[in-house]
């Protein structure tokens, strides 16, 4: 079957937005009482970030012919809890930064008790909306997505990853360790965005399993393009300064392998991403573009 033809540019626009009015809706109105930490959430989250968990996760569900509206929920969850992440690692007490997508970080914002409650009221608000998924789904079903979800924001998955990435701050590690670290701390919930699409969307077992290849290869390749970006990327560009990963002497990948060997990775990375999902028809034509964006992406 021939496949479809997508500009990536506008795939990824109109998506964006329809992830963005769904979190509109689900993110408690900024004037509601205890208005500040909605007013934190918000800020954290309707910031302009790319979507590409909630589109990886929609974009599943439809390559194995499920809609967009059984998955909505559960994409935005995901957006939530990666947003929490975000707001977490900015305080002083992980990374301090002062600025992302261009502007103040939360905690520079609101404070680091609001932001930090914020993060904790995102984490929270995600289940709730998982629990919102249409009832075509079956209750199952959902119930693995959120044991699906749970553990790869937990100890073993991203919360994992970043206890891994502050113990080796400051000291020599090998490529091994830094594998582990970032297949927990960012791949973890991306390839848990394939998977969740996929099994809402009513995948067979063989296809949940190739999305799961998929998404475990995406965030391998969207890692060290962050790796890359953060040391030679355009500051206006990214929202942010760049070499704070340098400044804090991080694991990363061209720390250790250097950068033209950590492109070529990067480069094997989204091709292993794209066999994996080999099998599908033109439906998955999405998600082979977000493969090859998750390196070609400039911020």
């Amino acid at each position: 079957m021939r496949a479809r033809t997508i500009k990536l540019d506008e795939y990824l626009k109109e998506r964006k937005s329809l992830v963005d009015a769904a979190l509109e809706q689900y993110l408690p109105p900024a004037g509601e009482a205890p208005a500040r930490v909605h007013e934190a959430m918000r800020y954290s989250t309707l910031d302009g970030g790319k979507r590409i968990r909630p589109i990886l996760t929609l974009a599943a569900c439809e390559t194995v012919g499920g809609s967009v509206e059984i998955a909505m929920p559960t994409a935005c969850a995901i957006e939530l809890i990666h947003s929490f992440s975000l707001v977490h690692d900015d305080l002083p007490c992980m990374d301090n930064d002062d600025f992302r997508r261009g502007r103040p970080t939360a905690h520079r914002a609101f404070g680091e008790a609001m932001a930090l409650l914020a993060g904790d009221a995102l984490f929270a608000l995600a289940f709730r909306l998982i629990s919102l998924t249409p009832v075509e789904a079956p209750a199952n079903v959902v119930l693995d997505v959120i044991r699906l979800i749970a553990s790869a924001a937990g100890t073993r998955g991203m919360v994992g990853g970043q206890v891994m990435d502050l113990l080796a701050q400051g000291r020599a590690v090998e490529l091994s360790e830094v594998e582990q670290i970032h297949r927990l701390k960012t791949g973890a919930l991306l390839e848990a965005s394939a998977v969740a699409g996929g099994m809402l969307g009513g995948g067979t077992e063989a296809q949940v399993g190739a999305l799961s290849a998929y998404g475990r290869n995406v965030g391998l390749a969207f890692q060290i393009a962050d790796d890359i970006l953060d040391l030679r990327g355009d500051a206006a560009k990214l929202g942010k300064p760049v070499g704070s990963d340098l400044k804090l002497a991080k694991a990363t990948y061209p720390s250790v392998i250097g950068i033209e060997r950590s492109v070529e990775l990067a480069a094997r990375a989204v091709s292993d991403a794209i066999d994996a999902i080999s099998g599908f028809d033109e439906r998955a034509e999405p998600l082979r573009l977000v493969a090859r964006f998750s390196v070609e992406r400039e911020t």
